[in-house]
């Protein structure tokens, strides 16, 4: 019963930080972006500020939505092996965006592939930054639940 227990906090543990991720990877796209609309900190633009608001857990859904299955497959190989290095987890979100921006180059629309330099390395930076924040929400503690073995006490 210990065993399943560890099993669902883990799980849990692992769904948390993949939720932070996201909202860190889109969070950073969003500051990229009004960065390079010419808003800086020096001068906020209540309207720019206040848009984070909104914008930053909508993106975020997307995020979490394109980023899902190679970011299973990832956080499986991470559990597996017990990874608990941040360099893995920032390389792994640079993994991740590549794969996304090859999978929207292969759909065929021209609305929807990313073309421009800038944009890919901002793609590819907001992935480094997810995997940074899931690596200190998560990863640290990767393969923690194989370590030590939970016995069931004897009755």
């Amino acid at each position: 019963m210990r065993r399943i227990i560890a099993y669902l906090v883990r799980f849990a543990v692992i769904l948390v930080g993949y939720v932070a991720a996201a909202l860190a990877a889109s969070a950073f796209l969003n500051i990229l972006v009004l960065a390079h609309l010419g808003f800086t900190p020096a001068d906020p633009e209540p309207t720019a500020t206040a848009s984070l608001y909104f914008s930053v857990p909508f993106v975020a859904l997307f995020v979490a939505y394109f980023a899902f299955m190679p970011a299973a497959v990832v956080i499986l190989i991470a559990e597996m092996l017990g990874r608990r290095d941040w360099l893995f987890y920032a390389l792994a979100g640079a993994v991740i965006a590549v794969v996304f921006l090859g999978f929207v180059h292969n759909v065929g629309d021209a609305d929807f592939d990313v073309t421009e330099t800038n944009a890919r390395l901002a793609v590819i930076g907001s992935g480094m930054v997810g995997g940074i924040i899931y690596w200190l929400f998560s990863g640290r503690w990767a393969g923690s639940w194989r370590r030590a073995p939970l016995l069931d006490p004897e009755p």
